[in-house]
C-alpha cells in the first residue's frame, strides 16, 4: 500500500540542495520514490527571476546522480520565486513509498506532466482545457476517484518571452499578450481555471477567453498556480485523501478571503487536530509538516475598507507585496515562517484571498 511522505528542508540558497543529498546520504529520503519537490528561492518571483532556474538545475542534477535520466525528468519541479519579509528560503520533498496499513484515509499525491503548450494557446482557452487534462491525470496517478477528496493542486506553468512570442508569430500565430509580465498572470489564470474545471468547480462552458484573468467571479478553492520562465509544459501535483493509502499524514485545505483571513486557516488545523486559540505552540508545530498558500493583492486597492497600496508601487510588483504580507500573516498563526507562499492567485481563490493547504502528521 503506498504511503506519503513530505520532507521541509531548509536551503541555505537557490542552488542548495545539500539538505536533501544529506536526507537521501542517511536513507531518510528514498529518490526512487520523490514524486515531486516544491521550491520557494529568494528571487523576484518575475519573468527574469533566474533562481527558479538555478534551482532546477539543481535538483536535476541532484536526482540525476541517483537515477536514470529518464526518470529524474519525471521529478514535478514546482519552483516559486520570491521570499520576500520572513518567508524562509525551502524545499518540500513529496515522496511515495511503501508500506502496511489502512484503516483511516491518509494523504494520497500523484503527478503529471503536459505536453509543451503551444504560445499562441497560453492564457487562452487551449490552456485551460491541456490543464484541466493534466489534473485528471494526476488524479489517476494518485488513484483518488472522488473529486471532494483532492485538497490542492500545485501547478507549474509557462510564461512569454519576446523569443517564444516571435516565435509564434513566425508561425502565423497571433499571442494572447506580448507583455511578457502579463503573460504570468494570464498563464496562471488559465491553469487554475483548468484546474477548476477537472474538479467540476467550475463549467467549461462559462470560460471565454474574455473570462481568463478578467472575471473574477471564477475561481477556484484548490487550485494554487505559479508561472515560471524555465518550462514549456505544466508539471502539475495532486494533493488528496484516499482511503489506498496509508501512514500518519494528512491533509486538509482553506480558502482565505482576503491577506489577513487566517480564521478558515485555523479551522484547517483543527480539523486536523492542531486546534488552539493562539499561536500553534512548540508541540503542534512540529505536527504541521508543510503550509502551502496563494497570496494576491485585490484588485480594487482595498483590504475589509481600507486602502492598500500594493498596485501603486511602480518598484516593488504587488505579488511581492502580498506573499510577504500573507506569509506575516500565517507565521503569526503557525509560529515559524518556513511557508510555501506563492504570489499571483488569478482564479486562486475570491479576488484578494487564496487556497491554503495544511499537512499535518497525525502520528
Amino acid at each position: 500500500m503506498p504511503i506519503a511522505r513530505v520532507h521541509r528542508i531548509s536551503a541555505a540558497a537557490p542552488n542548495d540542495v545539500s539538505g536533501i543529498e544529506a536526507a537521501i546520504t542517511f536513507g531518510r529520503i528514498d529518490p526512487k520514490g520523490v514524486i515531486a519537490v516544491l521550491g520557494k528561492t529568494e528571487g523576484n518571483g518575475l519573468v527574469n527571476d533566474f533562481s527558479r532556474g538555478m534551482a532546477a538545475t539543481a535538483l536535476t542534477l541532484l536526482f540525476e546522480r541517483y537515477l536514470p535520466k529518464a526518470e529524474a525528468a519525471q521529478v514535478c519541479l514546482v519552483m516559486s520565486g520570491g521570499t520576500e519579509g520572513g518567508m524562509a528560503p525551502h524545499w518540500v520533498v513529496f515522496e511515495r513509498a511503501e508500506g502496511d496499513g489502512g484503516g483511516l484515509p491518509a494523504l494520497a499525491i500523484g503527478r503529471a506532466h503536459t505536453p509543451p503548450l503551444p504560445f499562441e494557446q497560453l492564457g487562452r482557452g487551449g490552456e485551460v482545457d491541456q490543464v484541466a487534462d493534466g489534473v485528471r491525470a494526476a488524479m489517476r496517478d494518485a488513484g483518488i476517484d472522488d473529486l471532494a477528496d483532492v485538497h490542492f493542486v500545485q501547478i507549474k506553468c509557462p510564461l512569454l518571452t519576446a523569443q517564444r512570442v516571435a516565435e509564434a508569430e513566425a508561425r502565423g500565430a497571433s499571442v494572447a499578450t506580448r507583455d511578457t509580465l502579463k503573460s504570468m498572470g494570464l498563464s496562471r489564470a488559465a491553469s487554475a481555471l483548468g484546474a477548476a474545471v477537472a474538479l467540476g468547480e467550475i463549467d467549461r462552458a462559462a470560460i471565454g477567453d474574455a473570462q481568463i484573468g478578467a472575471d473574477w467571479s471564477l475561481w477556484s478553492g484548490r487550485a494554487s498556480t505559479s508561472a515560471g520562465i524555465e518550462l514549456t509544459n505544466h508539471e502539475i501535483l495532486v494533493l488528496g485523501m484516499s482511503r489506498g493509502w496509508a501512514g500518519p499524514l494528512a491533509i486538509d485545505h482553506a480558502v482565505m478571503r482576503d491577506g489577513i483571513d487566517i480564521e478558515p486557516v485555523r479551522a484547517a488545523l483543527e480539523r486536523l487536530g492542531l486546534g488552539t486559540s493562539g499561536q500553534l505552540d512548540a508541540a503542534r508545530r512540529g505536527k504541521l509538516v508543510a503550509l502551502l498558500a496563494k497570496a494576491e493583492a485585490s484588485h480594487d486597492g482595498r483590504l475589509r475598507g481600507n486602502r492598500h497600496t500594493m498596485l501603486d508601487d511602480s518598484d516593488i510588483a504587488s505579488t511581492r507585496h502580498a506573499r510577504a504580507f500573507v506569509c506575516g500573516a500565517l507565521a503569526g498563526l503557525v509560529g515559524h515562517a518556513e511557508i510555501y507562499v506563492s504570489g499571483g492567485a488569478e482564479h486562486q481563490g475570491p479576488d484578494g484571498g487564496g487556497p491554503v493547504a495544511v499537512i499535518v502528521d497525525r502520528g
